[in-house]
């Protein structure tokens, strides 16, 4: 059965929800599902605001059948190409021959590298056209590289609804309630939405920002993610969150501790890092095993947090390898404006401190503190001075 929600007399949501998937563009743990959105306006002409995953198409289509009610379908608009939107674009032109698909010319183009269907109805739009529908029309916004370059968002003018592609999306599937007002966002949805832009998004902050200026001109009252729920209140709080992020600058004084140890002692040298901490006053740390936490998520607390420690053990002349994956992870999404400390563990030739050097080192406006503490095997009586002096250095970087 359908599963149609109004949003407005007009507007309807048809997406569903994937609750079976494990790993979200076969990278990214979702153990929370994720929502493909798609939207119709049912106005003089009707129109299909993008459509979805293959993996929920049944519901989806029964969804636009159904919100149709007897009408033709007379626009499809393709925000973005990617397949968990677009995927199922092939089968709408099949059961929908007469659809006008809108779009600008880089999807036009996306459109023959992913399907070899032809379709003679396009409408082929560029930055600042407009579309009438009847009662509402649409505004077509390029936002390239948020996060794909092909992509375009379109605001409804009417009645302040910005249909926002992958921007203010997030992982989670949807349990019912559509708005994110229905939910505790923050206790129970943030860290997925951190984590959803740090990951897809984070390495396009510049191209976040160039949109951030165009939507604050708009006088949005709704925004229509293709990932995760509605807003319709409080927009400027998750607004902030996104200009903060896309400017790389936490969101809090803390400290993340990430470790590699293999037998506990640089494990070891950490915790009593974070004792110290916990002694100076810090309150706000948090400490993760880089073997066992997904990359996803340590990405996106580096992005929260002020201050980073970096503690690993030497591995073949180089570098252990889950600390290697998480510092080139933050290096490929642009992470910066962060202050840094480093510690090594090696028991006859300690090298990480090298490697973990050479990235933090090309990335912008990163401060590395003193001490650079190498551990040869276990945490001594010299080295623990170290350590103390270390979380000393990070108490005062933090008063700055």
């Amino acid at each position: 059965m359908q599963t149609v929600r109004t949003i407005t007399d007009d507007l309807y949501y048809l997406g569903g929800s994937d609750r079976r998937l494990a790993l979200f563009e076969s990278a990214y743990p979702i153990p929370r599902g994720v929502s493909y959105n798609s939207y119709l306006l049912a106005d003089e002409k009707t129109v299909l605001l993008d459509t979805v995953d293959p993996a929920v198409q049944d519901v989806f289509f029964e969804n636009l059948e159904a919100a149709l009610a007897g009408r033709k379908l007379d626009y499809a608009v393709v925000h973005h190409m990617e397949p968990d939107h677009a995927g199922t674009l092939q089968r709408l032109v099949e059961l929908y021959p007469d659809v006008t698909l809108v779009v600008n010319a880089k999807i036009q183009n996306m459109i023959r590298q992913f399907f070899a269907f032809s379709h003679e109805n396009v409408l082929v739009v560029k930055d600042g056209d407009t579309l009438c529908t009847g009662k509402h029309t649409l505004a077509f916004v390029f936002a390239p590289m948020v996060h794909w370059p092909e992509v375009m968002v379109s605001f409804d003018t009417t009645d302040g609804t910005l249909f926002s592609a992958d921007a203010f999306g997030t992982f989670g599937a949807l349990s019912g309630n559509l708005y994110a007002d229905e939910y505790d966002f923050e206790r129970d949805w943030l860290d997925d939405a951190r984590r959803y832009y740090t990951n897809i998004v984070g390495k396009y902050g510049v191209q976040v920002q160039a949109v951030l200026k165009k939507a604050a001109a708009l006088p949005i009252q709704r925004i229509c993610p293709l990932h995760g729920p509605i807003w319709r209140e409080n927009l400027g709080w998750f607004i902030e969150k996104y200009d903060l992020w896309s400017k790389y600058a936490p969101e809090e004084k803390g400290v993340v501790i990430a470790y590699a140890s293999i037998y506990g002692h640089t494990q070891n040298a950490c915790d009593v890092l974070a004792n110290e901490l916990a002694k100076l006053g810090v309150k706000n740390i948090a400490m993760y095993d880089t073997a066992v936490t997904p990359v996803s998520e340590l990405v996106s607390q580096c992005f929260k947090r002020s201050h980073l420690v970096f503690a690993s053990a030497s591995y073949n002349g180089g570098l252990f390898d889950s600390m290697e994956h998480l510092l080139r992870d933050l290096a490929a999404h642009g992470l910066k404006n962060r202050t840094c400390a480093i510690l090594e563990n090696g028991s006859w030739a300690p090298s990480a401190k090298r490697v973990m050097l050479e990235i933090l080192c090309k990335m912008k406006d990163m401060a590395i503190l003193e001490p650079q503490i190498t551990v040869t095997s276990a945490l001594k009586p010299e080295t623990d001075a170290q350590v103390k002096e270390l979380a000393k250095a990070i108490v005062d970087s933090m008063a700055d």
